[in-house]
């Protein structure tokens, strides 16, 4: 007899993803209107950030309120049911589950922070734009470590991977997007301050030209 087939797309699946399109068009639209004029790798940063922010506080933020006030499980309304058809991918997303509540209070307040701050200091091109956007990309690494890590470690008995839906797009993709985008933020803010060194490099090497 031939095991169950696990479900795939739902109508909560569907509008939920619906839903994170709207954000990144959102988002798209914010740096079409205030980064026209930046380039074209900070244009896609800037789509980063404003998605990165929208994320943390239309999503995030309504997760932390109903978390302290209840749990998304007792929970009701549209945002309860998109955490709700989350929680199936990962359970802890159901019952408050303390760590997880703590590093999206601290992802809600801290990290919607910083992105604001770095979108300002793109735009303005501020000199602390790389210290904010290292200081942002670990925070958002260490966010997703201490989200799966501890779940790891017991065997991720929360973790629902029988479902491809769950996996690949509830788990790896979603997660994964805040794993690979600060990853390649880190890289950026490398290569452009290993840039900066090398033209103070080269002017102090011309200077003792000079006095010789």
């Amino acid at each position: 007899m031939d095991s169950e087939v696990p479900p795939t797309l739902s109508l909560v699946s569907v509008l939920s993803l619906l839903g994170c399109s709207l954000q990144l068009l959102v988002a798209a639209l914010l740096t079409h209107r205030y980064g026209g004029r930046s380039s074209k790798t900070d244009w896609w940063i800037l789509l980063w950030l404003f998605y990165d922010v929208i994320v943390h506080l239309t999503l995030e933020g309504p997760f932390v309120y109903m978390s302290l006030v209840g749990t998304v499980e007792t929970s009701e309304g549209p945002l309860a049911e998109l955490w709700k058809e989350y929680g199936k991918a990962d359970s802890r997303w159901l019952v408050s589950d303390p760590n997880i509540v703590s590093l999206e209070i601290l992802t809600v307040v801290l990290d919607s922070l910083l992105a604001l701050l770095l979108i300002h200091a793109v735009l303005s091109d501020k000199y602390y734009r790389h210290f904010l956007q290292i200081t942002l990309s670990v925070c958002e690494l260490y966010g997703g470590w201490m989200t799966f890590c501890p779940d790891w470690l017991l065997g991720s008995p929360h973790l629902d991977t029988s479902n491809p839906l769950y996996l690949w797009v509830y788990l790896v993709f979603f997660n994964g997007l805040w794993v690979l985008v600060p990853v390649l933020l880190l890289v950026q803010s490398w290569l452009c301050l290993q840039s900066l060194h090398a033209v103070k490099e080269d002017r102090r090497t011309a200077q003792k030209k000079k006095k010789l």
